[in-house]
């Protein structure tokens, strides 16, 4: 995500201000004006000034005399999802986002760049030793490896960014302080990023309950090690239509048999498949929840993802699969690395 402070202008400040900013922002040209406090007033377009030089304003005018006192806007935290799609459909592309509970300019959200908002905390599991790939992550941690001229895990916070999942968590062990050195709050990314340390291996998903302020409603979680294009605007929808209490990103894997296959019961035949081929479903790495499961997972215990999965399924839980029908690579072992060096070029991020 990009820094949103471009888009914003005081009060005080007069039209030819307006209009000097609104050039250097090009196809983008919209600005948000707001108090000392950052409160949203309002916003100012190229079209608005024109209309007030119609009327006889001029340069030196207040921006306060050609605003529009109605912007759209969206609030942090809120399922904005369907009303940005109404927003891209009416070519209402930079949108301010407001606190859950103020009118205060937390962020701005330009669609011609983002492809959505969604109201997601993020977390990366980045704890891991990555030992299958030794030598590289002797003194590397291993979502700092580069696959091209890019980190692994800089790749999944950027598409993160790119959908507006702007609160990150990053749990991490081995290594760790050069992932937050690199990374530092993410600010320069635009992004809100915060460090968990594990202590001990807490498996797949334990971390996460040392999590203690969760920003919204729902929680994506995911391995650091993953190459992907999902579209995680898709995710989400599926995730709301299905009204699931959890989705487990599922990658398609087909056997084919080379043989006829004879289904049985109880000794007796039943029917025959010359050569079928079956379709399994293997658990991708990517999670999304609501966050009020989140107490499911014990404090300081190792306790892995699956661990999760088969309790909420115990409880009669709706866990649910979405068939990933995109690019994914678990980058795991050498063969792994060396495959991702070469379909990098080749993938539509």
């Amino acid at each position: 995500m990009e820094k949103f402070d471009k888009y914003l202008i005081h009060k005080s400040s007069n039209v030819h201000e307006a209009l000097v900013q609104l050039d250097k922002l090009a196809a983008d040209a919209t600005l948000f004006v707001i108090s000392d406090d950052r409160r949203l007033i309002g916003s100012i377009t190229d079209g608005d000034i024109r209309r007030a030089l119609i009327e006889g304003k001029d340069a030196k005018a207040s921006v306060m005399d050609v605003i529009n006192s109605s912007p759209k806007y969206i609030r942090k935290g809120e399922n904005a999802l369907r009303k940005l799609i109404e927003f891209r459909s009416k070519n209402i592309l930079i949108i301010p986002v407001l606190e859950k509970d103020q009118d205060i300019v937390c962020n701005v959200i330009n669609l011609r760049i983002h492809r959505s908002y969604l109201p997601i905390d993020a977390v990366i599991m980045a704890g891991g030793k990555g030992q299958r790939l030794l030598p590289l992550t002797q003194t590397i941690p291993k979502p700092l490896l580069k696959v091209g001229n890019t980190p692994i895990i800089e790749r999944n916070i950027d598409r993160l960014g790119i959908y507006g999942i702007d609160d990150i968590t990053i749990t991490i062990n081995y290594l760790g302080d050069q992932l937050e050195n690199y990374f530092g709050d993410g600010s320069q990314k635009g992004l809100n990023i915060n460090y968990v340390w594990e202590d001990s291996p807490l498996g797949t998903i334990g971390a996460v309950s040392k999590i203690k302020d969760f920003q919204n409603d729902y929680i994506l979680v995911m391995n650091s090690d993953l190459l992907t294009n999902i579209d995680f605007e898709s995710f989400f929808m599926d995730f709301l239509e299905s009204e699931a209490d959890l989705s487990i990103l599922s990658i398609p894997y087909s056997v084919d048999i080379p043989y006829a296959v004879l289904e049985t019961n109880n000794q007796r035949i039943v029917s025959l498949k010359e050569k079928p081929k079956y379709t399994y479903y293997s658990n991708g790495g990517i999670y999304l929840l609501k966050k009020t499961l989140i107490n499911r997972i014990p404090k300081d215990t190792f306790y892995n993802a699956t661990d999760l999965i088969e309790q909420l399924i115990s409880e009669d839980k709706f866990v649910k699969t979405y068939p990933l029908v995109d690019y994914w690579l678990d980058i795991g072992n050498h063969d792994d690395f060396n495959k991702a060096q070469a379909d990098v070029h080749r993938i539509k991020f």
